[in-house]
């Protein structure tokens, strides 16, 4: 297998300081604001962004420090395929969460909605585009079967915790 490697942009900064009790979707984050510090050499980048409302933050799971081939996830009480959750025990530990985008100063963006461990490193920002993210005929497997509206808003324990 190739070798990849990657270097953080940036640094997410929320309030949550712990793995346990946080959310586990952006949507049960939401009112919950937090601070995306991008490194100053890259603040150029940032240049349009700003006119966006929201954005899709890819990190580096940075406590994950083992993964598993089957889990089972918060929102089922049954295993299933690391590949069919969004578990953060991956054999590449990388999040995905897309946040609304408050304002821009320099090097520093303010989101809400960052379902992310305090300090977790960037590796990248992608602007949220409606007419390519989203889609009218998708189908979300075992969790269309299992989706109750309350889980929207559940919290992480520490199943995934090392």
């Amino acid at each position: 297998m190739q070798e990849i490697q990657f270097h953080s942009i940036g640094e997410i900064q929320t309030i949550y300081d712990d793995l346990k009790n946080m959310p586990i979707q952006p949507a049960g984050a939401e009112g919950s604001i937090a601070h995306v510090k991008l490194d100053k050499q890259y603040a150029k980048g940032l240049q349009d962004l700003e006119a966006f409302t929201h954005i899709i933050l890819i990190y580096h799971l940075h406590k994950v420090k083992s993964h598993q081939l089957q889990v089972v996830p918060f929102m089922d009480n049954q295993p299933h395929g690391i590949f069919a959750t969004r578990s953060p025990k991956r054999p590449n530990p990388i999040g995905i969460s897309t946040v609304r985008l408050l304002k821009i100063e320099n090097n520093i963006l303010t989101v809400e909605g960052a379902d992310i461990l305090n300090g977790t490193p960037l590796l990248d920002i992608k602007p949220f585009f409606t007419k390519f993210d989203n889609r009218k005929d998708a189908q979300s497997g075992w969790l269309d079967k299992n989706w109750k509206e309350e889980k929207r808003k559940m919290i992480s324990d520490d199943r995934f915790v090392d």
